[in-house]
């Protein structure tokens, strides 16, 4: 369980520095107004940012997601993990239930801190834009959501979040442990970290593409509020004024550069994670050809 904490945490967090500029043009082309809009595209915010808020500005939110990896990656590889052996066998159905139910219950810390970065990516922009800031931080953000609307206001969002991650977080664990086991780990093999980093790689775009969908209504109903107004009574409503308004491309909103993060962010996290545990393992006395990976956890290793 402890290797499972430190390799969460590190894999998290190159997960996380390599891959936050693409969030923050995600959810800035999830929100943006369909009147007004502010950006072309992903290339165009990208840009856009960069020249008006220098490269900083692709950044800001960092300190939720920074804040919170430690407790999500202890919770999806401890769950998942500890969830495989209490199904017993490695099979494709377990792998996907392992990693819902890691996936769910990591929703805990995940939908606040989300909200979090949410909000700090918006600040400032756009129909966002404010005489004086409404947060100083990430941290901040949450006191002064609590502050003004109690649990319930610190886990906005959290069944939108719970409909994304709980399948996504399956996909994610069936699909790693499925390009893991067909392209061979062994430890000897020269070409062993590209296939690790290709495999996490596609794990992460399966698994957005699965619930990308939930991802911008949760998204617009973190948003919402933020200037004073709210545009949304809930999910449905959420859902049914973005058809009504945008049609069913708004679904797709900001997949490229969701697509575009999820490759090297996914990559990073379970290149990182694999490594770690496989070299750790290995000083523990050693490490059968496959074991180390994070979804193919034995009880005698930990």
């Amino acid at each position: 369980m402890a290797l499972d904490f430190a390799a969460g945490c590190l894999g998290g967090a190159a997960g996380v520095l390599v891959g936050h500029p693409f969030d923050t043009v995600k959810v800035r082309l999830q929100v943006q107004s369909v009147d007004k809009p502010l950006y072309r595209g992903t290339f165009h915010c990208f840009q856009s940012i960069v020249r008006q808020e220098s490269v900083l500005g692709l950044f800001k939110g960092i300190g939720s997601p920074m804040m919170g990896l430690t407790f999500i990656n202890a919770i999806v590889f401890g769950v998942q993990g500890n969830v495989m052996r209490r199904l017993g066998k490695d099979t494709p159905q377990n792998q996907f239930l392992a990693g819902s139910a890691a996936g769910a219950i990591q929703c805990v810390v995940c939908c606040p801190m989300e909200l979090a970065k949410t909000r700090m990516q918006l600040q400032g922009t756009g129909e966002y834009k404010s005489k004086k800031r409404l947060y100083k931080n990430s941290l901040d953000c949450l006191v002064r959501i609590y502050q003004k609307e109690g649990v319930r206001g610190i886990n906005r969002g959290m069944l939108t979040t719970l409909m994304r991650e709980t399948p996504a977080f399956g996909i994610y664990f069936l699909t790693y442990d499925y390009l893991t086991r067909s392209l061979g780990c062994d430890p000897d093999d020269s070409y062993m970290i590209p296939k690790l980093l290709f495999a996490g790689g596609m794990s992460g775009i399966a698994s957005w593409l699965s619930t990308y969908p939930a991802d911008v209504i949760k998204s617009r109903l973190q948003a919402d509020g933020v200037g004073g107004v709210n545009q949304y009574k809930g999910i449905m409503d959420c859902v049914q004024q973005s058809l009504a308004k945008e049609g069913w491309r708004v679904f797709t909103r900001g997949l490229t550069s969701t697509l575009l993060r999820a490759f090297p962010v996914n990559a990073a996290t379970f290149a990182t994670v694999t490594l770690f545990l496989m070299y750790m393992r290995a000083e523990e006395g050693g490490v059968k050809e496959c074991e180390a990976s994070p979804t193919m956890q034995q009880p005698s290793s930990l």
